[in-house]
């Protein structure tokens, strides 16, 4: 019996342990198709997805990606690119000149990867399978960038892992749904909604590491934002023909 989507949305974990089930080519096939039906601004489709099945490469992004083994262990190993370069082609084929730079040509492209694989992600839990985003490879894009030979206006956004499970993760709790459904202007923070979430997390990273991890989110919070962040980003993106203007 089929999955309610919404309970399926809501069921959603990151597989890090996969079988050795190989996926079916017509249904990898199937996931790029249903990732291509995603919604794409002015119809860019700005979205360039690289397979990589050879070994060494799984390996040199395994060890890009912080040394994330499931990389190199998973059935499939998808980069997700967003992609300008075939769009400023067809703009020179015409004999026109491309708007070099432009930040809004970047958020359309971006945001045309993010929903491209949320609808792969979607489509690929609906058959059985899990997932594992890697935003790792942004650890050293120009390396992913070489090993892929990714041209100017291409930079890679994500990897993701593909594959039956061998785990059956709990799902990790989110953020009270009124902490980010607003009415009408934005709201404050509420502080004992953070507190409560906080201990939410306590106790699920508790029984996930049986008891040796006591964190919450806030925490979480200040390690991620509290301290720069792949500061190289921007030179990156720069040199690839983003300029952001």
């Amino acid at each position: 019996m089929t999955q309610p989507v919404i309970e399926l949305l809501q069921s959603h974990r990151s597989i890090r342990k996969f079988t050795e089930q190989p996926i079916a080519e017509s249904l990898l096939r199937d996931l790029i198709s249903a990732g291509q039906s995603a919604a794409t601004s002015s119809n860019l489709q700005g979205v360039s997805v690289i397979r990589v099945r050879n070994p060494e490469t799984r390996k040199a992004m395994a060890e890009l990606a912080g040394g994330q083994t499931y990389v190199q262990q998973a059935a499939e190993f998808l980069v997700f690119c967003a992609d300008l370069h075939r769009s400023g082609w067809c703009c020179e084929q015409s004999g026109n000149t491309v708007a070099d730079g432009m930040t809004e040509h970047f958020i359309i492209a971006t945001v045309d990867v993010a929903l491209f694989a949320q609808n792969v992600v979607v489509a690929a839990e609906s058959e059985g399978l899990g997932i594992c985003y890697i935003g790792g490879l942004r650890n050293d894009p120009q390396q992913v960038s070489d090993l892929l030979a990714l041209p100017e206006h291409v930079y890679p956004v994500f990897g993701l892992c593909l594959g039956y499970p061998d785990q059956d993760p709990e799902c990790k709790p989110r953020l009270p749904l009124e902490a980010v459904l607003m009415e009408e202007h934005y709201q404050p923070v509420s502080k004992a909604l953070v507190a409560e979430y906080d201990e939410t997390m306590r106790d699920y990273y508790q029984r996930r590491t049986g008891g040796k991890l006591d964190r919450v989110w806030s925490q979480e919070m200040l390690a991620l934002l509290g301290k720069e962040s792949r500061p190289h980003m921007r030179a990156f993106l720069e040199k690839k023909g983003f300029r952001m203007r």
